[in-house]
This record gives structure tokens, C-alpha cells and sequence, in this order.
């Protein structure tokens, strides 16, 4: 079996949420996906799993942080500087918030961050390695 990541993210209105990450690119694995949770694929390594409070609480007692709170900032590598700027406008056409942090524009590589309707960071990234200055 290759290697893989599952994303936990417990979310306050599982529908809208599933909506926002399919407007982002994601796509629903119904496999995986019932009332109280759902599998949201980005690649064939890279999933990410919706859950309800109440389904988030099955797993562990900690206390669900406030939106407004940032424990760890997810990067998704993009094409283009284009999809970069795209998802972030998507990202705020679909109840999240573009920009929380400035953007970064270092030539060979540009980001911007935008957080989930649950306040959850990524960070959406295009890179050109060739471009990359030398020492």
C-alpha cells in the first residue's frame, strides 16, 4: 500500500463545508462519507476527513479550538500562480477567507492563505524548482 495522508477536521455544518472543499477541488469519496462525516480527496495520497463535532469528539475529549484559533497551516502545491490566485477567490466566494496571512511572492515561489468555514489554514503554493536562486 503506498503511503498516505488523512486529514482530520472537525467542522460545524458538514454540508456546507463539503461544499466549500468541492469548490475548492476536492472530490467526495462516498465510500467514506456518511451524516457525520466525509472523505474530501485532493490526490490519490492526500485526503482529508470532514467531521462533525459530535464524530470528532469519538475520537478524542481535547477541546475543538475557536475559528479564529491556528494550530497548523496545510500547504497544497498548485500549476500555476493563476490557481493559486484562484482558490483564494473561490476559497472567499464559498464562506472561508482569502489572505489571512500577506501574500508571498518570492519570484520562484508564490503563496496565499485562506481559511475554511471552521477557520481551518491552508496555504496554497505554486513553485518553479528551476527558478530557485543558487547559493
Amino acid at each position: 500500500m503506498s503511503k498516505m495522508i488523512f486529514v482530520n477536521l472537525p467542522v460545524a455544518d458538514l454540508p456546507a463545508s463539503m461544499a466549500f472543499y468541492d469548490a475548492l477541488g476536492f472530490e467526495n469519496n462516498p465510500h467514506f462519507t456518511d451524516d457525520t462525516a466525509a472523505c474530501m480527496v485532493w490526490s490519490e495520497s492526500i485526503h482529508v476527513m470532514l467531521l462533525t463535532h459530535d464524530k470528532w469528539r469519538s475520537f478524542t475529549q481535547r477541546p475543538i479550538p475557536p475559528a479564529t484559533a491556528s494550530e497548523v497551516m496545510l500547504a497544497l502545491s498548485l500549476d500555476s500562480r493563476e490557481d493559486v490566485d484562484a482558490m483564494n477567490d473561490t476559497a472567499a466566494a464559498q464562506g472561508g477567507t482569502a489572505d489571512i496571512n500577506p501574500v508571498q511572492d518570492l519570484g520562484f515561489m508564490y503563496n496565499r492563505n485562506l481559511a475554511d468555514p471552521d477557520g481551518h489554514v491552508w496555504e496554497a503554493f505554486w513553485m518553479d524548482p528551476s527558478a530557485i536562486p543558487g547559493e
